[in-house]
Parts: C-alpha cells; structure tokens; sequence
C-alpha cells in the first residue's frame, strides 16, 4: 500500500500522551497516529452517514413533535412515564 507522510503539529501533552501509549503498547509513534486517525475518520464517516439519513427523514415528513418528545422525556421521572412517541 502506498503512504503519503502527513505533519502535524500537536500540544506537548498531547505528544506525550502518544509516547507514553506507544510505550506501553510496544508500537510506534506512526502506528499510534494511524490507528487514532483511522478510528476518527470512521467516526466522521458514520456521523455523516447519518447525519443523510435524518435528512432523508425530514424531507420524508418522518419526524416525532418536539412536545410530544419533551412530554415523554419529563414523564420517565413520574410514576407513570408515557409510551414512547412515535
């Protein structure tokens, strides 16, 4: 697989933290930059994924009343919590 460096400057905590990781773990510094970037990226990834997805909701007129949902939220600290909107 091809690589392309990447530079980035970070706080020196932030740095320290990553050696003391890379330590404990016997990795690389790299290999610890590149699992957090790759597990972060995912995260951005399914975040916009869906993010679309309740879009598509929205436009679909596929939404639950703000009240209704606020309703239920307050009943669950009652002795009888309302059923789930839908």
């Amino acid at each position: 697989m091809e690589t392309k460096v990447l530079t980035a400057h970070v706080p020196l905590p932030l740095a320290e933290k990553v050696d003391q990781i890379a330590a404990r773990l016997e990795r690389s510094r790299g290999w610890i930059v590149k699992q957090a970037l790759t597990a972060w990226v995912d995260q951005e990834e399914e975040r916009r994924r869906l993010t679309l997805e309740a879009l598509a909701d929205v436009d679909a007129d596929r939404v639950i009343d703000h009240q209704a949902v606020q309703a239920w939220a307050d009943s669950l600290d009652s002795d009888k919590p309302l059923s789930l909107p839908l």
